[in-house]
């Protein structure tokens, strides 16, 4: 037995618990203080190395960047509760409705306005299943094409800045990248930070916003059956909502939107002082709509709290993990494998893309990025890809998984909210023409790079 065997023990083993349902946190830590035992039992780690463990603990404590995460939640929970969703797709559809595609047209730009609000992929999915996935079924959509366009829609909260997933995994590849500077000998490595991430992920996010558009047009065109127009009693065409209605109801989201990611993409504020803006502006926002009461602060204070925690609560059994498999040796033996691969740099990527992307059929983004990009990170940097083009490439990868039948996370999501009528066969249809379009993103971004770097050079130099 060699310490790098048991460093992969420790991995599979964990992996095997996470899929049979144990608590992620629990897991992750639990796992690795036995494993270090054991390896101390058999004379192959050192237990003086857990000393650096509290340590690890004040660096999270001390991080400001984090301090954005409960104040990004609070503000995604908060507009969650508001019933903004529901009066920007009853808009919507009124001024689309009787277009071929209008509402699945307005069921896109709801979900990417939703997505930039929230930020909360699972809650998008489930609150467009509850709303728009009936109206889209009595207005004659084909079952499957409303589903996939839900569920993608529902996915843009892990791309489209400001995103939670996207504050976590920029501290995560600011970790990776000062170790792959340690590989590769780099004195001053370029900083890695949630501002830089949202520059970079937003042309893409709003790319794959275009590509679900353009796919609603195109079906529209080629079989209009699966989209059709409202009927004229159900698109209240005397009641067509006017500019002013229009912009009544989309100039709030937008505007906080505006506030919150300019504020960040400008350099006014940091993205924990526009988080702040964005929870009060949330606020705000549930109070202009009449639906701020005390059960809804209560209960966002709740679930505010309850995701915060888990977290943060992973992030802690995490570090402990991540700390016991280094001390173990797994990660020069990843580091030798990745280097060594026939074909080089772009072999090691596709495989650690194809690993990420059967992963994220079984795990959650939070528990890959804490998991799995601490490990592979500073190896695929220091084989000299871009840390920025490497974390959106990441995040479009994981998005792509969430969708990809038997077990993406969306999928689930939305059988759990979907009427009997809607089959499970249909979901798996109707999402797969946008898995394509996910592909044609990662093999866009993939071909030019310059549409996550373009943004950050041209802001920040």
């Amino acid at each position: 037995m060699t310490p790098e065997i048991l460093a992969f023990i420790m991995f599979g083993t964990t992996l095997l618990l996470l899929l049979f349902g144990f608590p992620v946190a629990l897991t992750l830590g639990g796992s690795a203080l036995l494993f270090a035992f054991l390896g101390d039992y058999l004379d192959l780690f050192r237990m003086a190395m857990l000393n650096a463990y509290p340590l690890r603990l004040l660096g999270v404590m001390k991080s400001e960047p984090l301090v954005a995460v409960p104040l990004f939640i609070f503000m995604g929970v908060m507009l969650e509760q508001s019933q903004l969703a529901g009066r920007l797709l009853e808009t919507m559809g009124r001024l689309f409705g009787r277009l071929h595609g209008g509402l699945g047209i307005s069921v896109v730009v709801v979900g990417a306005l939703l997505a930039a609000s929230t930020g909360i992929a699972g809650a998008t999915v489930v609150t467009m299943g509850l709303i728009s996935l009936p109206a889209m079924l009595r207005a004659g959509y084909s079952p499957a094409l409303a589903s996939g366009l839900i569920c993608s829609s529902g996915t843009l909260g892990q791309i489209i800045p400001p995103s939670i997933v996207l504050v976590l995994l920029a501290d995560i590849l600011q970790g990776a990248n000062e170790q792959a500077a340690e590989i590769s000998g780099t004195l001053v490595p370029e900083p890695v930070t949630a501002i830089d991430l949202f520059a970079g992920a937003l042309l893409p996010g709003l790319m794959l916003v275009g590509l679900y558009l353009a796919w609603v047009v195109v079906m529209a065109i080629v079989n209009p059956s699966s989209c059709p127009s409202l009927a004229p009693e159900d698109s209240e065409e005397d009641n067509q909502p006017g500019f002013g209605e229009v912009a009544l109801v989309i100039a709030p989201p937008l505007i906080l939107i505006v506030l919150v990611l300019g504020s960040i993409l400008l350099g006014i504020a940091t993205p924990t002082e526009s988080a702040s803006v964005g929870a009060i502006g949330a606020t705000l926002l549930a109070l202009q709509a009449g639906s701020l009461n005390w059960q809804v602060i209560r209960k966002v204070g709740l679930d505010t709290t309850k995701i915060s925690s888990m977290v943060f609560v992973i992030l802690i059994g995490a570090s402990m993990f991540s700390l016991v498999f280094r001390g173990l040796g797994g990660d020069e033996v990843i580091e030798q494998f990745l280097a060594n691969l026939p074909g080089g740099p772009l072999a090691a990527l596709l495989l650690v893309m194809a690993v990420m992307f059967f992963l994220g059929f079984f795990l959650d983004f939070i528990e890959i990025i804490f998991v799995i990009v601490p490990i592979v990170g500073p190896i695929l940097i220091a084989l000299g890809f871009d840390p920025l083009w490497l974390g959106v490439m990441i995040g479009i990868n994981l998005q792509t998984s969430f969708l990809t039948p038997p077990f993406g996370f969306a999928l689930f999501y939305l059988r759990g909210v979907a009427p009997e009528t809607v089959q499970t066969l249909q979901i798996y249809k109707g999402v797969i023409p946008f898995i394509g379009i996910q592909l044609l993103a990662l093999a866009l971004i993939w071909t030019f790079p310059d549409i996550v770097l373009w943004l950050p050079s041209l802001i920040f130099g």
